[in-house]
């Protein structure tokens, strides 16, 4: 009976410590074992999530492994008689039985909180950015404006030749729209921490929304994380974020004419992409061979 009360005290222990290290806040320490922080707010939040699950799931794992070296010593063989035989345990089924059950409904709870900050929608974002994606490459629009050339709104697309650059303003509320105009996309930045597929025609009524705030300046990647065709590995992207005054003195610029590089460079940013290059592509890479 001793023994038995122990092996529940050991699992009890191992999960008071898993779900108290899942709800820690552990951003930005060494206990992110090398993940990005990510630069927005919701990434922030997803980064805690992940982290915090990782944790518990090795303190489960370390639980775990104790108990089967126990056993393993504990009981090992000391000779030939048969130990005695034990058909039925049911404290110790009881425990092994809840207590998975209280984990799964534990991070399922913190899964699906985070999930609904993440996607949680303001009534009137500051930024409304209309993302289309295509075969291969992107447009970026914001429909807001309306530039000075024939009453479009602003927008910058890209090529085989040009990266495009999608310039935001920090801690601004940012809603993305995203559209197909072929197959499946994905948009996708490594520091927002956050993918969310671009499905043509949204008829399986998939919501393509979503809302970012951003909270560092800087020059990030973008690319394409759903597999669209040959040159799916040539859709990349840069996001530009800056200032809020500098975004606002950028879509002046565009709306008065100027091209994405020349308006970058009015406010002082490099008017190319600094964080990937665009690949060649068969022809280019044809054409190198020939010089």
């Amino acid at each position: 009976m001793a023994r038995r009360s122990k092996l529940a005290k050991v699992a009890g222990l191992g999960l008071l410590g898993a779900l108290t290290l899942s709800g820690c806040d552990v951003t930005g320490s060494w206990l992110s074992w090398g993940w990005p922080d990510g630069i927005t707010d919701e990434a922030r939040e997803m980064h805690q999530l992940w982290i915090g699950s990782t944790i518990a799931a090795l303190v489960v794992g370390i639980a775990v492994w104790i108990l089967i070296a126990y056993a393993a010593i504990r009981y090992r063989k000391r000779g030939d008689e048969l130990p005695r035989q034990t058909a039925y345990n049911l404290p110790l089924e009881v425990v092994y039985t809840v207590i998975p059950f209280v984990i799964i409904a534990v991070l399922f709870f913190f899964t699906v909180n985070t999930q609904n900050r993440v996607m949680e929608r303001s009534a009137e974002p500051d930024v409304t950015v209309a993302v289309n994606a295509f075969k291969w490459n992107w447009q970026f629009v914001y429909p807001e404006t309306t530039d000075a050339n024939g009453g479009e709104p602003v927008s910058t697309v890209g090529s085989t030749t040009e990266i495009p650059i999608l310039v935001l303003p920090v801690d601004q509320e940012i809603r993305f729209e995203l559209a197909s105009a072929d197959v499946i996309h994905s948009f996708w930045v490594p520091e927002f921490l956050f993918k969310l597929d671009v499905i043509p025609g949204n008829e399986n009524g998939r919501d393509n929304v979503f809302e970012v705030t951003v909270r560092e300046e800087g020059a990030y990647v973008g690319r394409c994380a759903e597999l669209c065709g040959t040159y799916h590995a040539y859709m990349n992207f840069e996001v530009r974020s800056v200032s809020a005054e500098d975004y606002e003195d950028y879509i002046d610029a565009r709306l008065d004419g100027l091209s994405t590089y020349d308006a970058l460079e009015s406010i002082g940013q490099p008017g190319a992409a600094t964080s990937t290059v665009p690949l060649p592509t068969g022809g280019q890479q044809a054409a190198a061979s020939d010089d």
